[in-house]
């Protein structure tokens, strides 16, 4: 086993991420992976540019863009990397924190505005702005909530999690 200086800086600001923790995109079996030989075809031809290749494999990078479902990258992968079939959601929902600004008592509601499936409502709060309920059976973690927060607290949460606010 290798083992990694890693700062503190670098430790408490989540800068080393594992491949784990990289989003996919849709419809990609981690079984998949090890057919990918990091051609950038996916990159080239996603209309929204929320892939990158990171590693030589493809990853999402919600804060720039959304995934529309669209299968672009499936139909243009030269390699057995993508299962049949057209993904139309993701196996994480969002999680919105407490640093959400409605939370701090301002009016927001972008994510609810970007959210193509509106699974992002906003409920009344007696004495202050409407804040954000999320509908997880809703969400299809596309991703288009995250870009558009002007503070940073939209992001991704395992479906399979308890749906609770930080």
């Amino acid at each position: 086993m290798v083992q990694q200086a890693l700062s503190r800086r670098t430790f408490l600001s989540g800068g080393r991420r594992s491949a784990a923790a990289r989003i996919r995109p849709p419809g990609i079996a981690e079984e998949g992976l090890a057919a990918c030989t990091g051609c950038g075809q996916c990159v080239e031809h996603c209309p929204t540019g929320v892939i990158a290749l990171v590693d030589g494999l493809p990853a999402l990078d919600f804060s720039t863009a959304e995934c529309t479902f669209c299968g672009a990258c499936a139909q243009n992968c030269p390699e057995p990397v993508f299962a049949d079939g057209v993904a139309g959601r993701f196996d994480h929902v969002v999680a919105i924190a407490s640093s959400c600004l409605p939370f701090q008592g301002v009016d927001c509601q972008a994510c609810r505005d970007a959210c193509p499936t509106a699974a992002i409502r906003f409920r009344p709060v007696r004495g202050g702005p409407f804040v954000p309920d999320l509908l997880a059976e809703a969400c299809t973690g596309c991703g288009a909530c995250i870009s558009v927060c002007p503070v940073g607290a939209v992001s991704t949460a395992p479906r399979n999690a308890e749906a609770a606010y930080a």
